[in-house]
């Protein structure tokens, strides 16, 4: 099913929550990553993010389980631009060694208008953030490789200030 929403995604430290912020600041209807969201609620419990991360297949399974609820929350007709797809998750499934079926299932229940690619920042971590500098290029390269895999056209993002990279997308939101 066609929709009228867009991914902004790219490794871990890209800048996607950034330019996902300022484009919500503009006026769009945005959705928030997944994890992040997964993360604050489970830590407003009082959980560690040692105790959340314990089992990473569990951890990737709700994530992606989290992506598909809200995605059927949203009309498809509606402008909206998601801070990761459910196509990421079949990066993080491969770096678990985990089946990707699902996943890949998963996305093809419905095709987003357009995917953008954020070129990677200087790494940093932060309290989610886990991995280090070469597993967040791998993941990169993983995530851009599944969109490409599903036969979506790709337009990658420069390093930029938020507001340079947010008027990049939306003067591309016609080559779609």
């Amino acid at each position: 099913m066609e929709t009228n929403w867009y991914v902004v995604t790219g490794g871990p430290s890209c800048g996607k929550t950034k330019v996902i912020e300022y484009l919500s600041f503009l006026g769009y209807r945005t959705v928030p990553e997944a994890a992040r969201v997964f993360f604050d609620v489970e830590m407003s419990k009082g959980r560690k993010l040692e105790e959340i991360r314990a089992n990473e297949d569990e951890l990737q399974r709700r994530i992606l389980q989290m992506k598909i609820e809200v995605e059927n929350r949203i009309p498809c007709e509606q402008l909206t631009f998601f801070d990761r797809g459910i196509p990421d998750s079949i990066a993080y499934f491969k770096m678990s060694n985990m089946d990707t079926k699902p996943v890949i299932e998963a996305s093809q229940k419905r095709r987003y208008k357009g995917v953008f690619f954020l070129e990677q920042l200087v790494f940093e971590k932060d309290y989610a953030r886990t991995e280090n500098e070469e597993v967040a290029r791998k993941l990169g390269d993983l995530i851009y490789d599944a969109y490409n895999d599903l036969g979506y056209k790709v337009i990658r993002i420069p390093v930029k200030p938020i507001d340079e990279r947010a008027r990049l997308i939306l003067d591309n939101l016609l080559n779609f």
